[in-house]
């Protein structure tokens, strides 16, 4: 993970359901290119084509809401997105989310100010997000979530810590 994830913005509402990020007969695959094959293939044909040609999702309230499937992150991440910032994430796709190594911002006052196609640029260890001249905090993660993200999720950070122990 980069510790600054800069790019272009898709902008979607509020309420994406994790049925709708990744359909749950793809759930039986894990791979990541795999599953961005059909990452939102629910709202139209080549509509994760589409999304391919930016770099940071940005959503309203409640993103990721819906089944809890950890193949929602990872399907993002096929696709190519860095980085999702949202109003509020469901608490499960959050956790999932950081699990994978998909960085994920909670910040609204972005939200509300940014259009589609616009560039931002996040800086996870400053927790500030830049767009259009100005900046808009978030809380920053805790160390162990920011390490978490780094190593490129949970499974890498637990070799790490069983590698410590030797």
């Amino acid at each position: 993970m980069e510790a600054v994830i800069q790019g272009r913005v898709y902008k979607f509402g509020d309420n994406i359901n994790s049925d709708v990020i990744i359909p749950g007969r793809y759930l039986i695959y894990i791979d990541k290119e795999r599953l961005g094959q059909h990452a939102f293939e629910m709202l139209g044909e080549g509509f994760g084509n589409t999304l391919r040609s930016f770099d940071i999702l940005v959503a309203g309230r409640n993103f990721g809401c819906g089944s809890a499937r950890e193949q929602a992150a990872t399907a993002i991440q096929g696709l190519g997105i860095r980085a999702v910032v949202a109003a509020s994430f469901a608490r499960t796709f959050y956790r999932n989310a950081i699990n994978d190594g998909l960085p994920i911002v909670e910040c609204p006052a972005l939200v509300a100010a940014v259009a589609e196609g616009d560039s931002i640029r996040i800086d996870l260890a400053a927790g500030k997000i830049g767009h259009a001249g100005k900046e808009y905090p978030f809380p920053q993660m805790p160390d162990s979530v920011r390490k978490i993200l780094e190593l490129g999720g949970l499974g890498e950070y637990l070799r790490g810590k069983l590698a410590e122990r030797g």
